[in-house]
C-alpha cells in the first residue's frame, strides 16, 4: 500500500504541474478561454456524476470484498466499470464536438492535455477494474488479504478527485 500511496503522490504532482500551466496561461491571456471556444458543459457535468457514482460503487465493492461478499463486490465493480466506460464515451463525444483543436491555441493545447491525461487514467482504471472483477473469484482476496482491492480503490478515488479539480478549473472557473 505504501507503493500505491507514493505512486498516487507522484501522479498528483503531474496533475499539479498541468494545472499550474493552465493557471499561469490563464493569468497571462485575456480572454480565457478565447472568444468563440465552446465546451460541452452538460456532458462534463454528466461525466462528473458518472465518476462520482463510480467512486461510491467502488467504495461499496471494497467493503463487500473485505467482508467476503464477492457477489456484491463483483456487481459493484461491474457498475463502476460501466461508469468508467460511460465517462470515456462522454469525454470522447465532447472532444469530437468541440469547436477547437489541440493546435488551435494554448487553451486548446492545455485543454486536450489535461483532459487527455485524465482520460488515460480513467482507461487505466477501467483495465484495473476489469481485472479485479475477473480475479475477485480467486481466494487471494480474503478478509485478511485484500491489498489489491484496496490499491485499486485508492487509484479509482484518486481519478475522481483529480477530475473534480479539472472540472472546477475548466468548466466552473471561466
Amino acid at each position: 500500500m505504501f507503493g500505491v500511496v507514493v505512486f498516487l503522490a507522484s501522479e498528483s504532482m503531474l496533475f499539479a504541474g498541468l494545472l499550474a500551466a493552465w493557471y499561469d496561461l490563464r493569468g497571462a491571456a485575456a480572454p480565457w478561454p478565447p472568444a468563440g471556444f465552446q465546451l460541452d458543459a452538460a456532458g462534463a457535468l454528466f461525466g462528473t456524476i458518472l465518476l462520482g457514482l463510480g467512486s461510491v460503487t467502488m467504495g461499496i465493492a471494497q467493503v463487500a470484498a473485505t467482508k467476503r461478499r464477492r457477489a456484491v463486490a463483483r456487481a459493484m465493480l461491474v457498475l463502476t466499470l460501466f461508469c468508467a466506460l460511460a465517462f470515456v464515451y462522454v469525454a470522447l463525444h465532447g472532444w469530437r464536438n468541440a469547436n477547437f483543436g489541440v493546435d488551435s491555441s494554448a487553451y486548446g493545447t492545455l485543454y486536450y492535455v489535461l483532459t487527455g491525461t485524465h482520460l488515460a487514467h480513467v482507461v487505466a482504471g477501467a483495465v484495473l477494474l476489469g481485472a479485479l472483477t475477473i480475479f475477485l473469484r480467486e481466494p487471494a482476496f480474503t478478509r485478511d488479504r485484500h491489498a489489491g482491492v484496496e490499491a485499486i480503490a485508492y487509484y479509482w478515488h484518486f481519478v475522481f478527485v483529480v477530475w473534480l479539480a479539472l472540472y472546477a478549473t475548466i468548466y466552473l472557473l471561466r
